[in-house]
């Protein structure tokens, strides 16, 4: 008989601090995450759930450990989306606003985001300030030479690299590249682009002192006391589960041993991190967890003569440590160089807050058990790693090869540690040994991690000096190869911003700091989900449709999830008496909130379950039964073909259907060359806002509801609730303060998640609120619309276009929502060529598909890139430089004239073709021309491409109101219909508003700014809000404000002319204390109207792109974008160059790296972070260069002012187009090599062009036939 086994000690309570504030906990659910906790039960909201996966960054803290032996503490940054609560016991966690405040002080690094303007929407920036933080904080631990007094010694590829695991969908990243960059000790100053800190030609010096001082001694402050005299052992148990963290492996056997056969066997999970959550979506209930953080013989590394032992729960980051630290004692070793490489390749993956948590051991068992796609599998089995393994009681080596391929891993196994075994050398040929040439290969959509592999590999081999003459040639081959194919280190990025201020309209026209930045970055700014929940309030998800047309029999709640807090379950037929099914609506027509008995697309919402917590209501709403009945229906509608052989379409209203230009017949009479029924098609995008859709509804007396949304459109919101509940539109009040990023998939979207919390909330008179999960929200979105085009186009031999004709398929989902714009919108971007004549037939297709609703720049993205991909095709055709066709068929102002016959202005306004040729200059596009076109020549793997494209975009101004009211102090507020996305709208109507009121001109006027205060939307005081969409919403809204400061100065201006007489001066308090003491109304609203020429207006730039593809993975790399685009007189310069940046690098994420496909079923196939990947900081351009052309006066517009949040997305197509210059020099490439699969210039590269896509296009599924040809064809 073995020892006998102590039983469990009785439960300890879990210690840890957040913020220097100690938290004692027990009765602790294992399942909980660090984030649930700090979100329900701590004030602390900086830590914002956007994906639940680990893969975003929002709710980065950086976690603290003592470590009593060695009395040192340990910070490292982690995902608290993940990180499960009982596994922090004894650490100390820091958030954003630990790290600073606006009640103690704000960091300089939420300081620098501020004044670097590199935050807009702000959801994503605590994260960001964290892993930042983290930087610094473990950089201060190195021995590097100290830094400069205000300087981290951390550098500035290392601060970059920090938040390469963050996301943003706003920014476009390179200003807060630009922040982390600014702490680097070996930052060049003049490099760090706009900011509010310094003006152009100050002084180096000058520019130090500006920026907010950092000081490396109030870093992270002292680990608390309280958590260095605790005990470290911890088993915890709640009424349902238990925690253990053994310390010895006798331990670990013990809490394994399975039970007899007839008793019931505990659901066990091992954990480390519990980073493999976030891949797997773990929906199982366990009842007892496992950590194995606590036993030295999986936490240690060991290092003797035959290798290197990594123990399992040693995580990614130590281990790239050890290795490097082992690598650096013999640097000119063969080993050396192999531990490097390892560590090299280790470091991109994942990000340095998963590296961080995430086990080396565990990433092998999830390749072991569930085929996760490992890059650590692949590069360890190329070194012949072996694993330690037990069962049981006995443990044994395996190698790693072995191990994979055994039958997955059961309960009773671990994995123990892994490893690398020292190379053997040939030592009897000491003359001349053996050496070893190790690589390792990733192609990844995101080169610094955060991103699955689409293809790793690493090989191992043993190079002789002694060659025997059959092996000479092919060796040297290979050899060859790999030295023309070295792998180039990613560029750090950089860029230039030429931006002019006005001056005219102080304080408009100046670069202010957006409002509530600083905020924004400590995390203290609320959104939706940051409310705190009323008392009683419950939690909401939706069941929805798995199947793309169905009948529904029944929708069942297993029976256990009612015990565990499931409170009701609402659906159409909760509706009350007298209200409606209706869950959004349009001008053009309705959606229901939930489907009745039949189900129309995958993610049509069938039903809402309410719960105690949003994790109770998730996981049950996740597990519904729901019982589907397709017999005798006709199959769904999945495509725009189905859609036409059965004529589903939805009527667009002959108002809103463009029209025709020319004679389309005798334009093809007049061509040279006709290109006749080419095709193409154009794929979806999820919008990945940050924040997802979310809702709080707080019934009132009266069968009154205050509902909170965010929504870019609470005017809709309000009334769609009203007609859902039956009730006069007077009983309801939506209030929006701030929307987490919208792109539009808020303004339709998100009405039918604060109708479904409102009925919820009426029905069962408790609060409800809903925070929608990641996948939830990309199945039920909808995204930009898909479609297929036809077209036939006529052309001289010249190169100009003398006719177009198109036929247009939209896949437009199962409702109307905003598609009936879509021809409209496509035609009006596609008009930016003159096509001589213009004909199409465009059809909006109803199909089985959540409806798609309008998308930054919806429809004007597609119509722009169909016209540049016709302009490459007539290139092509010719076999002319496509840019002299781009430019031959830009429009006069003439020809723009017939194309936009009530917004082209007059010939001074028309600025593109002064842009066009001032891009050519400032981005130096010849002389680059030429060097791309040498590159090419030179090199075999990778090839460049250069691009020039226009931007031609039809802006609308809508009506919207704003109200001004001044207080007593002489403070302001002001309310408007238009929300704060994160374009800045508060920022610049607080300008405008500063401004507006400035016309009465008392002293101290000029401070008037930081009296002023913007407050959030309220459907009840603000009515007639409108859609805050279009792009000109801020300077509507602007407008709006401007009017009513009119009113109010005309208010004022007897009495200031009467004080004057009195006293010498008069000054803005003395002004309003003595209209209030006289009775003067300080409140003003008004309602602006475009009329006449104001209501619409073009706005126009250009962009230059160069990228670089490697033909042997697809990968391509972005060098350099140079953007000219025309602002008119700036609102904000700061805030257009911010909306310019992000939109663009939206754009580029549409054009090469997002995938938003359905499988024959119509399920989407993208529906989180792993599969989902929007640019990043190391998928940016590395260089990145804008100038905002400040084009003069112009009465029909606000204050001259041009909108900036939509045109310069449609300027990323010349990403694509440069990636397609390449991809033709590479399929060049392959006539010289026997006309390999068929090289040809009329290709058409796909949207998104993917690596696969790139890959596939330059034809090289082999090298073996380029190894032929290069020897040969021996």
């Amino acid at each position: 008989m073995g020892s006998e086994v102590k039983a469990p000690p009785p439960p300890t309570s879990l210690v840890f601090g957040v913020n220097g504030e100690r938290f004692e906990l027990s009765n602790v659910d294992p399942s909980t995450t660090l984030l649930q906790f700090l979100r329900t039960h701590t004030p602390f909201k900086s830590v914002k759930l956007a994906c639940g996966e680990g893969g975003c960054g929002a709710c980065v803290v950086l976690i603290s450990k003592y470590d009593p032996v060695t009395d040192k503490v340990e910070d490292f940054t982690a995902s608290s989306c993940l990180t499960l609560l009982c596994s922090i016991h004894g650490c100390s966690i820091t958030t954003s606003e630990g790290i600073g405040n606006s009640r103690k002080g704000f960091h300089p690094i939420h300081e620098r985001f501020a004044g670097f303007h590199a935050t807009q929407c702000g959801f994503c920036t605590p994260g960001m300030c964290v892993s930042l933080f983290g930087a610094l904080v473990n950089a201060e631990k190195t021995n590097c030479p100290e830094p400069p007094s205000g300087f981290s010694k951390v550098t500035v590829a290392e601060a970059e690299k920090a938040i390469a695991g963050n996301l943003c969908r706003c920014t476009g990243y390179r200003p807060i590249a630009d922040v982390c960059k600014s702490f680097a000790a070996n930052v060049d100053i003049e490099d760090l682009g706009f900011n509010s800190f310094w003006r152009k030609g100050e002084s180096r010096d000058l520019k130090l002192s500006r920026l907010p001082q950092y000081d490396s001694n109030q870093m992270n402050g002292s680990f608390p006391m309280f958590l260095k005299e605790i005990n470290h052992d911890v088993f915890l148990a709640s009424e349902k589960h238990s925690w253990h963290r053994p310390t010895s492996l006798m331990e670990l056997q013990s809490l394994l041993k399975l039970k007899h056969a007839n008793e019931t066997q505990p659901r066990i999970k091992i954990v480390v991190s519990n980073t493999s959550m976030g891949y797997y979506k773990d929906k199982e209930c366990y009842d007892k967890y496992i950590d194995l953080g606590g036993m030295s013989e999986l936490s240690e590394i060991r290092k003797d003569q035959k290798g290197i032992e990594i123990g399992a729960a040693v995580s990614i980051s130590k281990a790239i440590e050890a290795l490097k630290e082992e690598s650096r004692k013999d640097s000119l070793s063969d080993y050396a160089m192999i531990l490097e490489k390892i560590a090299g390749h280790m470091s991109e993956i994942a990000s340095g807050f998963i590296r961080n948590t995430a086990s080396i051991g565990g990433n092998l068992v999830m390749a072991q058990k569930n085929h996760f796609p490992s890059d650590i599998a692949t590069i360890l089995l190329a070194v012949d790693a072996v694993v330690h393994i037990m069962t049981g009681t006995q443990s044994e080596w395996l190698a790693l090869e072995e191990f994979l391929e055994r039958p997955p891993l059961g309960l009773g196994s671990v994995v123990l540690s892994i490893k690398i075994p020292s190379l053997e050398l040939n030592r009897s040929e000491s003359s001349n040994p053996s050496r070893f040439l190790f690589e390792t290969y990733r192609a990844s959509p995101r080169p610094l991690g955060n991103a699955l592999p689409y293809l790793n590999a690493a090989f191992l081999v043993k190079v002789s000096p002694h060659k025997d003459f059959g092996g000479t040639l092919i060796d040297t081959c290979r050899l060859s190869f790999v030295n023309d194919h070295d792998k180039v280190p990613t560029l750090l990025s950089s860029g230039k911003q030429i931006l002019e201020a006005g001056c005219e309209y102080h304080p408009i026209g100046e670069p202010i700091i957006k409002a509530g930045a600083a905020l924004q970055a400590s995390g203290e700014a609320v959104f939706v989900d940051d409310i705190p929940s009323p008392p009683n309030c419950l939690h909401g998800a939706y069941i929805y449709s798995e199947k793309p047309l169905a009948r529904i029999r029944s929708i069942k709640v297993r029976p256990e999830w009612q015990l565990d807090g499931v409170r009701g379950v609402i659906s159409s037929k909760d509706i009350p008496n007298g209200g409606e099914n209706i869950g959004s609506k349009s001008i053009f027509g309705t959606e229901p909130l939930f489907a009745e008995e039949l189900a129309r697309c995958v993610g049509d919402r069938l039903a809402l379950v309410v719960a105690d917590t949003q994790k109770f209501a998730d996981m049950a709403a996740n597990s519904a039964v729901v019982d589907y009945d397709t017999e005798n229906l006709e199959p769904p509608i999945l495509s725009v073909e189905d859609a036409v052989e059965r004529s589903s379409f939805f009527e667009v209203p002959p108002i809103l259907y463009p029209k025709h230009v020319g004679d389309i017949s005798k334009g093809m009479a007049g061509a040279d060359h006709k290109i006749i029924s080419a095709e193409m098609k154009l794929g979806s995008q999820y919008y990945f806002y940050m924040e997802t859709q979310s809702a709080l509804a707080v019934p009132d007396e009266d069968n009154c509801i205050t509902v909170y949304s965010s929504s870019q459109c609470p005017e809709f919101t309000h009334s769609t609730i009203a007609r859902c509940l039956g009730v006069p539109e007077n009983n309801v009040r939506v209030i929006t303060r701030r929307v987490g990023g919208g792109f539009g998939g808020k303004a339709i979207k998100a009405i039918c998640v604060a109708a479904s919390c409102a009925l919820a909330a009426q029905k069962l008179q408790r609060p409800v609120r809903m925070y929608q999960n990641r996948k939830t929200d990309m199945i039920t979105a909808g995204g930009r619309h898909p479609m297929k085009i036809t077209y036939s186009v006529g052309f001289r031999n010249d190169g100009k276009i003398t006719a177009l004709e198109l036929q247009i398929l939209i896949n437009a989902g199962i409702y109307v929502d905003i598609s009936a714009i879509m021809p409209n919108n496509i035609v009006g971007a596609l008009k930016k060529y003159d096509w001589g004549a213009l004909s199409f037939d465009i059809k909006v297709c109803r199909t089985n598909h959540p409806s798609r609703s309008a998308m930054r720049g919806p429809g004007e993205v597609q119509g722009s890139f169909i016209a540049e991909a016709i302009i490459e095709n007539v290139a092509a055709t010719l076999s002319m430089d496509v840019d002299s066709v781009r430019s031959i068929n830009l429009h006069t102002h003439k020809s723009l004239q017939s194309f936009y016959e009530h917004s082209a202005g007059e010939s001074d306004e028309y600025t593109l073709p002064s842009i066009w040729s001032k891009l050519a200059v400032s981005a130096n596009y010849d002389w680059r021309t030429e060097t791309v076109k040498e590159f090419n020549k030179i090199n075999t793997w990778k090839k460049r491409g250069i691009s020039r494209v226009p931007v031609v975009y039809h802006l609308i101004l809508r009506p919207t109101p704003g109200k001004v009211s001044i207080f007593s102090d002489g403070s302001v507020v002001v309310e408007v219909g238009g929300i704060e996305v994160g374009q800045g709208l508060w920022t610049k109507v607080k300008q405008m508003a500063a401004y507006g009121l400035s016309a009465i001109q008392c002293d101290g006027i000029g401070g008037l700014l930081d009296k002023v205060r913007v407050v959030q939307s309220d459907t009840v005081s603000m009515i007639q809000g409108g859609f805050t969409a279009g792009s000109t919403t801020s300077e509507s809204s602007c407008e709006a404000v401007r009017l009513s400061c009119n009113i109010l100065v005309e208010r004022l201006k007897p009495l200031k002319e009467k004080l004057q007489k009195e006293m010498s001066s008069v000054n803005w308090e003395t002004l309003i204390l003595q209209a209030y003491m006289q009775a003067v109304n300080l409140s003003a609203s008004s309602f602006y109207v475009p009329s006449g020429n104001s209501m619409s207006y073009l706005n126009y730039g250009a962009a230059v792109s160069e990228v670089e593809i490697d033909l042997l993975t697809g990968a391509t790399r972005f060098l350099q974008t140079d953007i000219i685009y025309d602002c008119g007189q700036s609102l904000n310069p700061a805030v257009d160059l911010g909306q310019i940046e992000g939109a663009f690098v939206q754009g580029l994420g549409f054009f090469m790296l997002e995938e938003y496909e359905t499988n024959h079923d119509g399920m989407v196939l993208q529906d989180g972070t792993w599969n989902y990947k929007i640019p990043t900081i190391d998928t940016i351009p590395k260089q990145f260069n804008v100038q905002i052309l400040n084009t003069g006066h112009h009465q029909q517009r606000v204050l001259s002012s041009k909108a900036s949040g939509e045109p310069p997305l449609l300027l990323a197509a010349s990403v694509h187009c440069a990636t397609r210059a390449a991809v033709k020099e590479a399929r060049k490439q392959l006539v010289s090599w026997s006309n390999l699969d068929g090289a040809d210039s009329t290709f058409e590269l796909e949207v998104p062009a993917t690596l696969p896509v790139v890959k596939e296009l330059c034809g090289l599924d082999s090298v073996e036939r380029y190894l032929k040809w290069k020897m040969g064809g021996t």
